[in-house]
């Protein structure tokens, strides 16, 4: 009996030991190592709502956070991460904390995380160095780093440039989601186009309430606004001063990679470099991306595109009708995919491409598309028929779980970002010809910004009263 509960302990001895030596071997194999940076040597300095580090600044604009960032990769990595450093504290903590929930035990958490870093050992090698520089400088702006017992601070921060990529790996992505409109010059008052999108991001709502506008002047590239949060200066929205505006969706069919270039990062190269669609489309199909997704362009000229992506195959590009709605689903080769039947099959997709597609055959042809107008499209709540859908379904265009919403005039360089909640608030006018001006001070910018009004919903205090009902 003693000779069997010895060979039990050294089993079990052994057993631990290699795990052990299995962590240690991964976090060895799989570190990421910043590269060294000359940092700018300046503090944050506060006053009146405002923040500035040097040339960059943050400010609240209602529940949004107006931040302007401009420089070098390294000035503009280095002043986000010292500007937002209590907002990104506070993202990266809840994210935590909701991969507690899911996974309570930390043998477990730990065991996950060693598996990520070995699949996901390689996710820098597509980078461009500039972006590489930039997450860089960001790392040694964030510090202290609460978080450092998890990752190195700078292989933590390529791992969340990379998020987005790797959350569309997952089969149940809660990306799954977003509709856009798309209107071209005939169907606006100025002849240039409109793109209206909801972002929808089912995660914990800090990313609707504390949503960011960044307006970046990158040393030699076109200047842009990307709508996001704080920690992310890669686009999911957004558009650039020559009025190039872009969009990503989630999307499923092929094979995910572990390397490649970030969805964030390819959409930024866009906006950075971009002066037509045509520029959209070329710019994209340079480099190879980690993961599937479909990306909607249009340009100052009305000209929209759907760009469909995914590894190992080339963009299909497909031109959008003058009035057109875009969900989740292929509709190139890519659409006899098995996951992407499978999108079809188990997703809201279809159900809102119906309804959106209803909504833009029920306009006038001789209406022109405002923004007030594109705002009571996303915020539909009907079914393809009209009939009226339970608050919080996902086969609404308006599901309550966007994380922003952004109307972009192309002419114009106006941007319309809604404030929290979700679709709901005030959504607020961005001129960037203004704001991304060279001689833009945001202390001297007193003016009340334009806005369109909330949601009767909101308004109404039924929306309180389905929120205070969710489980």
């Amino acid at each position: 009996m003693k000779r069997a509960l010895r060979i039990a302990l050294v089993v079990v001895a052994a057993l631990l030991a290699s795990v052990f030596i299995f962590h240690v071997a991964v976090r060895r194999a799989a570190r990421l190592e910043a590269p060294s940076l000359e940092l700018p040597r300046r503090e944050v300095v506060s006053a009146q709502g405002l923040r500035r580090f040097g040339e960059a600044y943050a400010r609240p604009v209602g529940g949004i956070l107006q931040v302007g960032l401009s420089g070098t990769p390294v000035e503009i990595g280095y002043a986000h991460a010292r500007l937002l450093y209590p907002e990104m504290v506070e993202n990266e903590g809840i994210l935590l904390a909701r991969f507690e929930e899911q996974v309570p035990l930390r043998a477990a958490r730990s065991l996950l995380m060693d598996l990520a870093q070995l699949r996901y050992r390689e996710v820098d090698r597509e980078m461009s160095a500039d972006r590489l520089r930039e997450i860089a400088a960001g790392s040694y702006g964030f510090q202290p780093d609460p978080y450092s017992h998890l990752f190195p601070t700078f292989q933590r921060f390529v791992y969340l440039n990379a998020l987005y990529d790797i959350s569309l790996s997952f089969e149940g992505s809660p990306l799954i989601g977003c509709t856009p409109f798309t209107f071209d010059g005939a169907a606006t008052s100025d002849g240039s186009g409109v793109l209206a999108r909801a972002f929808d991001f089912e995660v914990d709502e800090i990313f609707d309430r504390r949503k960011a506008v960044f307006l970046v002047r990158e040393q030699g590239k076109l200047p842009f606004a990307s709508v996001a949060w704080p920690g992310l200066v890669g686009v999911v929205s957004g558009m650039n001063l020559e009025g190039v505006a872009v969009v990503v969706h989630g999307g499923r069919a092929r094979e995910p990679r572990a390397s490649g270039e970030p969805v964030v990062h390819a959409l930024r190269r866009v906006l950075s470099e971009a002066r037509t669609t045509e520029d959209a489309v070329r710019l994209l199909a340079e480099r190879s991306p980690m993961v599937s997704h479909i990306v909607i362009a249009t340009d100052a000229h009305g000209h929209s595109v759907v760009i469909e992506r995914a590894p190992g195959f080339q963009d299909a590009v497909r031109a959008l009708p003058p009035r057109a709605a875009t969900t989740n689903h292929f509709e190139s080769e890519l659409s006899h995919d098995p996951k992407n039947l499978r999108v079809r099959e188990q997703t809201s997709t279809l159900p809102r491409r119906a309804r959106g597609d209803a909504l833009v055959a029920q306009l006038p042809t001789t209406e022109t598309m405002s923004p007030a107008g594109a705002a009571r499209l996303l915020r539909d709540r009907n079914a393809a028929s009209g009939a009226a859908l339970p608050l919080g379904d996902r086969r609404a265009i308006d599901a309550l779980i966007a994380t922003h919403g952004v109307i972009m005039q192309t002419g114009p360089r106006v941007l319309w970002v809604s404030d929290a909640p979700h679709l709901l608030g005030k959504f607020r006018a961005f001129d960037l010809r203004r704001l991304l001006s060279p001689d833009y001070d945001p202390a001297q910018d007193t003016a009340e910004l334009e806005a369109l009004p909330e949601d009767e919903l909101l308004t109404s205090g039924e929306y309180a009263k389905w929120k205070a009902g969710q489980p």
